[in-house]
């Protein structure tokens, strides 16, 4: 069977109006974050993702194909953690001063299945339980977005990121257990 024609475009949910999906894609949560990437649709038909730029997709979003059709955007199941509890508004500062990405709901909150943070979750008096199921985060705070963890964050602290006079050569910055000398 040959490939769908290439999709240049994303459609939001919001702006689909009534027009009905060609086909479905379903997808990660990182793989939901692309740009250029050949996909297969539920009915195994591939085609290709050309997007002008990297960008975080959502459920229910759609590819247009250059034919004008569609194909809809679905969250796969993954495994995640289910976090319950007296206190969300305090276990959700806690994963969010984590720079995780969790999805937030009225009696519970979802995050990406993680030892650490289960453990740190119950020691806070959290109950935590593994599932399968889509994990759809809260965005970025400018609408869809990605929010990036620590990892990233420190990424950007490996190498030669400031120049020092040779007099403060003894200087030390502490940053979350890291330590980086200058000098």
């Amino acid at each position: 069977m040959p490939d769908l024609p290439p999709a240049h475009n994303l459609i939001r949910q919001p702006e689909k109006g009534v027009r009905v999906p060609f086909g479905r894609v379903v997808l990660g949560y990182d793989e939901r974050f692309l740009r250029r990437k050949r996909l297969m649709t539920e009915g195994d038909e591939g085609f290709l993702v050309d997007l002008a730029e990297t960008t975080s997709v959502a459920a229910g979003d759609c590819f247009e194909l250059i034919d004008g059709r569609l194909i809809e955007v679905v969250p796969a199941a993954e495994p995640v953690l289910v976090v319950t509890g007296a206190n969300l508004p305090r276990l959700a500062w806690h994963i969010g001063n984590r720079h995780t990405p969790c999805q937030l709901e009225a009696a519970r909150l979802v995050i990406r299945d993680d030892h650490v943070l289960k453990g740190m979750l119950a020691q806070l008096g959290a109950s935590v339980t593994h599932a399968m199921e889509a994990f759809t985060p809260e965005g970025g705070a400018y609408g869809h977005g990605r929010t990036m963890g620590h990892d990233h964050a420190h990424d950007h602290l490996r190498g030669p990121v400031l120049t020092v006079p040779h007099a403060l050569s003894g200087l030390h910055v502490h940053h979350h257990g890291m330590v980086n000398a200058f000098g």
